[in-house]
């Protein structure tokens, strides 16, 4: 199989109703199939696949390469379960629509029988969610898309995505199943076709030192931060305009929360997530945080860009990783099976696989996915 991926440029508008319609029936019937055969845990898996997903928006019929296969797909899953009788629902959406999410896992949530305190869970997890991709991760990507997908038990996966004008692309984050920590190596994967040179990732493992400097730093209050922002330096050490001269990403924030620091000091979070939940505390307070305990403790974040290249199923030649055999099958036998199981007319079935066909190009062929 040649390099397949899926550039996402920005696109602007709307899908023509015609086709969302047709993609909401389409999307419901591989819906009701997935939870057949492999129940409401294998459809949220699934979804939370980058790889399944982006051949699920193929086979759906949108433009393989826009922005808007995240945007318009999310949309017709969130209409192709708005009857909430799947046990699975999906809250949140593109611009406005992103900042409804907590209303809309409350009624949703009520809907599926899900207790107060479940509900306030899946709130949480919905914030921070976007907060980590938003505050955590700055790579010049906002996030202007969120959809929370959760099911009656109190499960959840995220599928975000952020715009670059300057870059003139979107990047998509996928949150998995499982979540052993929502601010260290929280992702399934980010997929854009570009690479930044510099990019603050508090999110990465090399960050957890950082992370801590940051906390300890924080507790002590924000009078002690800005005497270590206004320090003169010891002799032989380095001011902190002498350390990032030269070195755009290493400025000092112009503007640092410093409400949300005092809170955070009558508060004494214990843990950096702690620290990073309170309301106020975005990404300008965590780049500031990040410098001093650089500067300061000598604890360096990654600086390095966590997105993973949106290839498909990686390529033929190993590039940028290899064809992974197993999840291509995969989605293919899973979205087929979800076509010709379904109530859908012949003739759509049969533009529903031809479009899943040249989803998956034999070898030699450079048609993405």
């Amino acid at each position: 199989m040649s390099r397949a991926f899926a550039v996402l440029p920005l696109h602007h508008g709307r899908a023509p109703r015609w086709l969302f319609s047709r993609m909401v029936k389409l999307a419901g019937c591989i819906v009701e199939i997935i939870i057949h055969e492999y129940g409401v845990r294998g459809l949220l898996e699934r979804l939370s696949d980058p790889w399944f997903f982006q051949s699920l928006s193929c086979v759906l019929g949108y433009d393989w390469h826009s922005s808007g296969t995240t945007t318009v797909t999310c949309g017709a899953l969130k209409e192709a379960l708005r009857a909430g009788d799947h046990g699975v629902a999906l809250a949140g959406g593109k611009g406005k629509a992103s900042m409804r999410a907590p209303s809309e896992i409350d009624e949703l949530g009520l809907r599926m029988g899900l207790s107060t305190g479940k509900l306030d869970g899946l709130k949480y997890a919905s914030r921070m969610a976007a907060k980590v991709d938003n505050a955590l991760i700055q790579d010049g990507y906002t996030l202007y898309h969120h959809s929370f997908i959760f099911d009656e038990v109190g499960n959840w996966i995220v599928i975000q995505q952020g715009m670059n004008e300057e870059e003139g692309n979107a990047r998509r984050y996928h949150w998995p199943l499982e979540h052993n920590s929502l601010v260290e190596e929280p992702h399934n994967a980010i997929l854009c076709d570009k690479r930044l040179p510099m990019v603050l990732d508090m999110t990465s493992t090399k960050s957890r030192g950082n992370r801590e400097a940051s906390l300890d730093i924080a507790r002590e209050g924000p009078k002690h931060l800005k005497s270590l922002i206004r320090v003169e330096a010891p002799p032989g050490q380095g001011t902190l305009d002498d350390w990032s001269e030269g070195r755009k990403a290493l400025v000092m924030p112009s503007t640092i929360n410093w409400e949300a620091l005092k809170k955070a000091y009558e508060f004494q979070p214990e843990s950096y997530e702690e620290l990073v939940s309170i309301r106020g505390l975005g990404p300008s307070t965590v780049r500031g945080l990040a410098l001093i305990a650089e500067l300061i403790y000598g604890e360096r974040p990654s600086w390095s860009d966590p997105v993973r290249f949106s290839f498909a199923f990686g390529g033929k030649d190993g590039v940028p990783f290899p064809v992974d055999r197993r999840a291509m099958d995969e989605a293919i036998d899973v979205l087929k099976t979800g076509i010709l199981s379904s109530y859908l007319k012949r003739e759509e079935k049969l533009r529903a696989l031809e479009r899943l066909r040249r989803c998956v190009p034999p070898v030699g062929s450079s048609k993405p996915t």
